[in-house]
């Protein structure tokens, strides 16, 4: 016991030692450079003394558990009589299949300890907020975890085979490289920090414990040249699989909008096959021309063209051209009407213009239309119109 408070009280000092120029940094700047008071230094200097306490404490923690339990798997793990059952201990060397555990445990480790990672979670809830929802928490974080997990596999596949470990690196950054330049531009910095904020207080422990035991265990594996760089690994591969993240979503995202699009445009060129139009022609004096159009608006005509001043002659002298009085300036509409629709402006346009009742007032008939093009903007309004009326 007084063993343990004794390596404490040396791990407090060993902190106090390394904390104490970064506070000399913060507060001299404050006092000297920015020379302004140092707000509230009692709750600074309480603030300081939980910082020492806590690294302390994690330190201590590290020690104690998390640095033993790692070396601890990875003995289990890789012991000849796990791997291959009882009489092992002949077998000298394996192949690296024979390590399956060991990969699936190393994935496993890494993607838990990353989603479990403080600094991760911050960064993905401040991402978040700043593109509007655009990068969703989780999403970043499991886009982080599955390249810690894989990299942290194939790191500890280097282990076992005892490959360089700069072959993987370069490799990892040529990707990296590659995939910068045809990414979204706006996730390559977060692609780039997300390396960084994984590399944290809960995967550096567990990950440098396992890659530290299984040098120490796997036979002709040196804990120096084998041991490390799998914190290498952790850094590298969220970089890959962020940019892979955002390019995937993106490419779904333009895949829905071309499906959407492609489904509309199916939609409206179905319905311009089934759609049949009539083509009404009104007659009538210039003066009632926007009754008739407003008119024909409400039984869900869309449009109109409207030629004005016309004439009209009948075959012999007389006054009256088609109902009309020839003395009077005439213009001439025409409607494209859904045929569904047609019969209902046509009644619609004989009511307000009065033409059964007043003699030279106007006429108006309807014509049947084979085919039509240029209607394709007006498909949807009329197919919503056409279904409320049916």
């Amino acid at each position: 016991m007084m063993e343990a408070i004794s390596h404490f009280g040396g791990t407090v000092l060993s902190l106090i030692r390394d904390v104490l120029p970064i506070a000399t940094i913060l507060i001299g700047f404050q006092v000297l450079i920015l020379r302004r008071p140092i707000h509230n230094p009692a709750r600074v200097f309480v603030g300081l003394m939980f910082v020492l306490l806590g690294l302390a404490l994690f330190l201590e923690g590290l020690e104690l558990a998390l640095f033993p339990l790692g070396r601890l798997l990875a003995e289990q793990l890789t012991a000849p009589a796990f791997i291959v059952g009882e009489g092992a201990e002949a077998i000298l060397e394996f192949a690296w299949s024979d390590y399956f555990w060991v990969y699936i445990f190393a994935a496993a480790i890494g993607f838990a300890t990353t989603v479990a990672e403080p600094a991760l979670i911050a960064v993905s809830i401040k991402a978040n907020q700043v593109s509007g929802g655009t990068i969703t928490v989780n999403g970043l974080r499991f886009a982080v975890a599955i390249g810690v997990a894989a990299g942290v596999a194939l790191g500890t596949f280097r282990i076992v085979t005892g490959t360089p470990l700069h072959w993987y690196i370069i490799t990892g950054y040529v990707i990296v490289i590659i995939q910068t330049l045809v990414a979204p531009r706006a996730i390559i910095p977060l692609a780039y920090d997300s390396g960084g904020v994984t590399t944290s207080t809960v995967t550096v422990p567990l990950v440098a414990a396992l890659g530290l035991g299984l040098a120490e265990t796997i036979p002709g594996r040196s804990p120096l040249m084998d041991g490390f760089g799998l914190i290498a690994f952790a850094s590298l591969f969220p970089m890959i699989t962020v940019m892979a993240y955002a390019q995937i979503s993106e490419w779904l995202s333009r895949r829905s909008k071309q499906a959407d699009s492609n489904s509309d445009h199916q939609i409206e060129s179905e319905r311009g096959t089934l759609m049949h139009f009539k083509l009404i022609v009104v007659m009538v004096e210039d003066h009632h021309t926007s009754e008739i159009l407003a008119a024909a608006r409400e039984e869900g005509a869309t449009g109109a063209t409207v030629l004005n001043q016309a004439r009209g002659e009948g075959i012999s002298p007389a006054k009256t051209f088609l109902g009309l009085s020839v003395g009077n300036q005439v213009d001439v509409i025409m409607m494209l009407v859904e045929e569904h629709l047609s019969r209902h402006v046509l009644e619609k346009i004989a009511e307000v213009g009065k033409f059964d009742e007043t003699s030279g007032t106007g006429i108006a008939f309807q014509v049947d239309v084979e085919d039509a093009i240029g209607v394709r903007h007006q498909i949807s309004v009329l197919a919503e119109t056409v279904e409320d009326r049916i």
